[in-house]
């Protein structure tokens, strides 16, 4: 089995969607279907099926999906050695994504290469555009994108968002959630505030102030004081053990993730393991 092969199949597992992954790695959509099927005929066995969430593993698709994971990491591992690439990240990440998961991958890394250097800037979707074109960073994860011309957005999946704040566990409605609260914001240009201000503006609700914040860990902990409502992911919820909070309607529940380059720009077996540590942890 070849590494395009392997890579065509946890692309569609991790998407859950053939067209998604065909858009991904630049094939048609009929060539990733052929590459599954050719998994499949190999071990003989059913890797997928479709859902109403896309294309799901099977439980001998999942026990593959693990194994092949192994795999790309190992090859990585060996592309890094074997061409003595410069050990260097230069990475963008929204503050609101930066989770277990992002500093496991770092951990990670260090400890297979200590002379790693890094660099990280945080921000917003639009800084981190920023950020690449002008050539400060090579990479950066963020929630929604600008589709610029100058920039290649790799879909990896959608993160669900909630609505947080001391009293929403006891309001009857998101309409009453939001009524006379003030809006907690990471930055005036934060995606999660412009979807905040859709929401106020759908249920008519005037917005009585708007308060920005800077710093997530505040930004919750004002939330669960009753100084007003914020959205954030459901990821750091869990992270950060938040228990009051409620959650959207489908219209604004799930927002897009994008691994985000420079147009043209080839990842370098680094930055390649550093994302796929990232997304399997």
């Amino acid at each position: 089995m070849d590494i395009e092969n392997m890579i065509a199949f946890v692309t569609v597992a991790e998407l859950k969607s053939v067209s998604a992954a065909a858009s991904n790695m630049n094939h048609l959509q009929s060539n990733m279907t052929a590459k599954i099927k050719k998994i499949e005929n190999h071990y003989r066995q059913q890797l997928f099926f479709r859902s109403t969430r896309g294309m799901e593993l099977t439980p001998e698709g999942e026990k593959l999906y693990r194994q092949y994971k192994k795999l790309l990491l190992l090859w990585e591992e060996t592309e890094q050695e074997m061409n003595r690439r410069e050990l260097k990240l230069r990475l963008g990440i929204m503050q609101s994504v930066i989770s277990e998961n992002i500093t496991k991958a770092f951990s990670d890394l260090y400890e297979k290469y200590p002379n790693m250097s890094v660099t990280l800037i945080t921000g917003s979707t639009e800084k981190m555009e920023e950020e690449l074109i002008e050539g400060n960073i090579d990479l950066a994860y963020t929630f929604g994108k600008s589709d610029l011309q100058q920039l290649h957005y790799w879909p990896i999946g959608s993160e669900e968002l909630v609505l947080v704040g001391k009293r929403v566990k006891t309001a009857a409605s998101l309409a009453q959630c939001l009524q006379s609260e003030t809006m907690l914001i990471l930055s005036k240009n934060c995606l999660y505030a412009s979807i905040l201000q859709r929401i106020y503006s759908a249920h008519g609700i005037h917005l009585a102030s708007k308060t920005e914040v800077g710093v997530l860990e505040t930004l919750l902990r004002l939330a669960s004081l009753g100084m007003g409502v914020a959205l954030i992911s459901k990821t750091n919820v869990r992270e950060f053990g938040v228990t009051d909070f409620m959650e959207l309607p489908q219209e604004y529940r799930y927002i897009d993730k994008f691994l985000v380059t420079r147009t043209n720009y080839e990842l370098s077996p680094l930055e390649r393991q550093f994302f796929k540590i990232s997304q399997s942890l």
